[in-house]
């Protein structure tokens, strides 16, 4: 259910990251390897990238497949920078499908991605929609969007990016819970959760990669462990344990006995 991936270092093009890898994104959407939930992620994808000519990211998004869009494949290889969010989606049923609900979700400086689902919907959205009503998109119809807004809100009133992910997993555990893979970037930085979901970091020389599943096989690839909050930028990658209480399982209710 969904594949993204966050990017830090040296400027590099949209297709050096997203298409031209043996695994790349763009491949995942069609052939993921590690993927748990779901078979393809055909409902959508999104790239968000900061350029030194404005203050906010930009960001492209479509409501279908990567492979379908000649125009993405054009400006990919033109297009460079060194902060990328990107993302492509299998939507669940119930929720939109059209490009409101592609990830990444923006607000100021800040891009996000959320890879998995929350258990009760419903629930969620009547507890904690009222906490983003100053973050636009968190009304978008899909449950990324309302995790999104969670986290947003807190740092519009100055959270930290890896403590607005804290804010909005709590949040969430408190209602319903769910697979809660969040991811966001703020230009320079990084902030992960794994939470349900496989998450795997690469750091290299001033470079670092959060990804759902590694796009090569390079073995410095390392896998996050579940319940941790990664934090990262070019100086290096901080992996630290998320703290919930007794009794919240990050298990599927609907799987977990199988």
């Amino acid at each position: 259910m969904c594949r993204h991936l966050a990017y830090v270092g040296r400027p590099c093009t949209l297709e050096e990251l997203v298409v031209a890898p043996p695994y790349s994104l763009s491949r995942q959407s069609w052939a993921p390897r590690m993927q748990r939930h779901g078979t393809m992620n055909v409902d959508g994808f999104g790239v968000g990238w900061y350029s030194p000519t404005r203050t906010e990211p930009v960001r492209y998004r479509r409501a279908q497949p990567i492979w379908t869009d000649a125009s993405f494949a054009s400006l990919a290889p033109t297009i460079s920078s060194g902060c990328i969010l990107a993302a492509v989606r299998s939507g669940t049923p119930g929720f939109g499908h059209d490009e409101s609900c592609a990830a990444p979700f923006a607000y100021g400086r800040w891009l996000f991605s959320h890879n998995g689902r929350l258990y009760d919907w419903p629930r969620a959205r009547k507890a904690l929609l009222d906490l983003t009503y100053d973050i636009p998109e968190a009304v978008a119809p899909v449950d990324s969007a309302l995790l999104f807004g969670l986290a947003a809100a807190d740092w519009a009133a100055g959270g930290g990016l890896g403590a607005g992910l804290r804010e909005a997993l709590a949040l969430a555990l408190d209602s319903g819970g769910g697979r809660l893979n969040l991811l966001a970037v703020d230009g320079t930085r990084i902030a992960a959760t794994a939470l349900g979901e496989p998450l795997h970091v690469r750091a290299g020389e001033g470079s670092v990669v959060v990804a759902s599943e590694p796009y090569d096989d390079d073995p410095s690839w390392q896998q996050v462990p579940d319940g941790a909050l990664v934090e990262a930028d070019v100086h290096g990658v901080t992996v630290t344990a998320i703290t919930a209480e007794p009794g919240r399982s990050t298990a599927d209710p609907s799987t977990e006995l199988r």
